[in-house]
């Protein structure tokens, strides 16, 4: 799953890696907990006359999926993450995988290998951020819930898809990762249907992500500095390829 993530790079670069027209500037936030806004990047309706860009838009929604034909929020569970697995027939998401495909930036995420309890150890959080540039888009969800007296709120979750070998060490999940090239194919909600984006839902390559172990400041949402992603011990290496033994079968390098 995905329960903290960070977005610390500067609007300008957040522009011109979604391909935005234009944005807002914002603060550095280092530590974005369920509940809090988040900023998402939606498909407009043209590109704008004379530009190369495609028409995206960046908004904030409340981090933590409500569908439309809720009730009441208050009897409904937080859902801050859609397993890509089961959102294209989920109730709960298969609206927003057909119409309300967008992207979430963020410098990294956080997340937390939990061992047995009888194992003696502790519990260990990983800053986990992208080894190659600044930016990462997440798959996420948007829906807009409107209450009976006709308010209405923005909302989104982030998409996770099982984990790949290095992160698996971690957590057997992990958000799904877009790669430049697809962000159309993404968010192209108008002609593209669920089932043809639902191969972009995979795991991100091995070598894509760098796990740093950092403190326990992480754990509580009142700290939001760049402390909380200071290094407490060497980076978890990249999971070697497993290779075939000489009887023809796999064996795990780690």
């Amino acid at each position: 799953m995905c329960g903290r993530f960070s977005l610390t790079a500067t609007p300008e670069e957040v522009q011109e890696f979604l391909g935005l027209l234009e944005l807002e500037g914002f603060p550095a936030r280092y530590n974005i907990a369920p509940t809090q806004p988040i900023l998402v990047v939606v498909s407009g309706d043209r590109p704008e006359a004379g530009s190369n860009l495609p028409d995206r838009k960046a908004v904030l929604v409340r981090w933590g999926l409500i569908p439309g034909w809720v009730k009441d929020p208050n009897d409904f569970p937080l859902l801050i993450n859609a397993r890509s697995e089961t959102a294209i027939g989920k109730a709960s998401f298969r609206a927003a995988m057909r119409h309300r495909r967008v992207l979430v930036p963020a410098s990294g995420f956080y997340e937390w290998h939990r061992p047995a309890k009888d194992s003696g150890e502790k519990s260990q959080a990983y800053w986990i951020k992208p080894r190659h540039g600044k930016i990462v888009a997440f798959a996420g969800l948007m829906e807009t819930w409107s209450s009976a007296d006709g308010s209405e709120v923005d909302t989104g979750a982030i998409l996770t898809v099982g984990s790949n070998r290095t992160i698996g060490r971690i957590h057997d999940r992990m958000p799904v990762v877009i790669k430049a090239e697809d962000f159309e194919r993404w968010l192209d909600c108008k002609t593209r249907e669920p089932r043809e984006v639902a191969d972009l839902m995979v795991p991100a390559q091995e070598d894509f992500f760098e796990a740093v172990p950092v403190s326990d400041l992480v754990n509580k949402v009142k700290n939001t500095g760049p402390e909380v992603q200071a290094p407490v011990g060497e980076s978890l290496v990249v999971a070697k390829p497993e290779k075939k033994s000489s009887g023809g079968g796999q064996m795990s390098l780690f």
